[in-house]
């Protein structure tokens, strides 16, 4: 009888401290991916567990729904890019970045074309992109670091198939390939690209990804519990890069593929160290860059949608 009552409290134990554990739902910019590493990292160690969070991972089935699903009080924090938040706060809704996964562009100019050995040889081609707008201001600014124009070269909308473009030779350069995602598919395929990022050409230097929160709920603990826990799992994860990829490919076997590895890998020193850690000058140079390219009507103070 003794031993059934004890176990009947450890039980009860158990049951009230996993209900303890405070909630919180994360949504994905994308599928699961290699870029996601310091969460699936955090999650892998217990990380989340100890700051008693009950973390909630969900892959998006639209990648523009992520923030707007936040903005509407349905989930608590969204994996999203820095140039979106600048365009959210020119919309007016309720999103502040609260925390940064990668603190560096990931964007590039792409070409297999070995005579092109800046922008300035990009004069006279073809230039595939996927996202209009932004993408032809980032092509522009890199041209105008070398003394040409926009209507130097030939824009081609190529639908987001930029590798197949490329190697197709639709086009001589693509913009918008990532540095450690197309360029490594492309070396897999034998080919050797000429890669110029976007911030070596006059391109305002920003955080490729960031978690965003609604504004009304960013001060909650339940958030900071969160970055404390995901600084966990970047510090494991810079400390142990095979170790934490061979359980990632276990627990995710339809992503253990020699590109998903050579991306974790080349991703690594991408990943911030201190994820609450907020560059106000970075994104106020960002928000001036975007405003000076006539993508936002308005400049907003950086206070109305970045925290620290």
């Amino acid at each position: 009888m003794i031993k059934k009552a004890a176990a009947l409290m450890i039980s009860t134990l158990l049951v009230a401290h996993a209900s303890a554990a405070e909630k919180l739902t994360l949504v994905l910019d994308w599928y699961i991916n290699p870029d996601h590493a310091p969460i699936m990292v955090a999650e892998q160690i217990g990380a989340f567990k100890a700051e008693g969070l009950d973390v909630k991972i969900v892959p998006p089935s639209d990648p523009a729904i992520p923030p707007r699903l936040v903005a509407a009080g349905q989930a608590d924090l969204a994996v999203t890019y820095q140039p979106q938040i600048h365009f959210f706060a020119d919309q007016g809704l309720p999103l502040v970045r609260v925390g940064t996964l990668i603190n560096s562009p990931l964007n590039t100019v792409m070409t297999l074309d070995k005579n092109i050995t800046s922008p300035a040889g990009l004069k006279g081609k073809k230039i595939g992109f996927s996202v209009s707008g932004i993408e032809q201001a980032t092509l522009a600014t890199m041209l105008a670091h070398d003394h040409l124009s926009i209507n130097d070269v030939k824009m081609v909308n190529v639908n987001f198939q930029l590798t197949s473009a490329l190697l197709a030779g639709q086009v001589d350069a693509v913009i918008g390939g990532y540095r450690n995602i197309e360029a490594l598919e492309l070396k897999l395929q034998g080919k050797t690209p000429t890669v110029f990022n976007v911030e070596d050409y006059g391109v305002p230097a920003y955080d490729e990804l960031i978690l965003v929160a609604n504004r009304n709920e960013a001060q909650q603990p339940k958030i900071k519990k969160f970055l404390a826990a995901l600084k966990k799992g970047s510090d494991y994860l810079h400390a142990h890069p095979q170790e934490t990829w061979q359980a990632f490919a276990s627990a995710h076997p339809e992503l253990n593929t020699e590109l998903n590895k050579q991306a974790w890998m080349k991703t690594l020193p991408l990943f911030t160290r201190d994820p609450a850690h907020l560059d106000r000058q970075r994104y106020q140079a960002y928000e001036q860059f975007l405003f000076d390219n006539k993508l936002i009507k308005k400049m907003t103070p950086v206070e109305n949608y970045a925290v620290e």
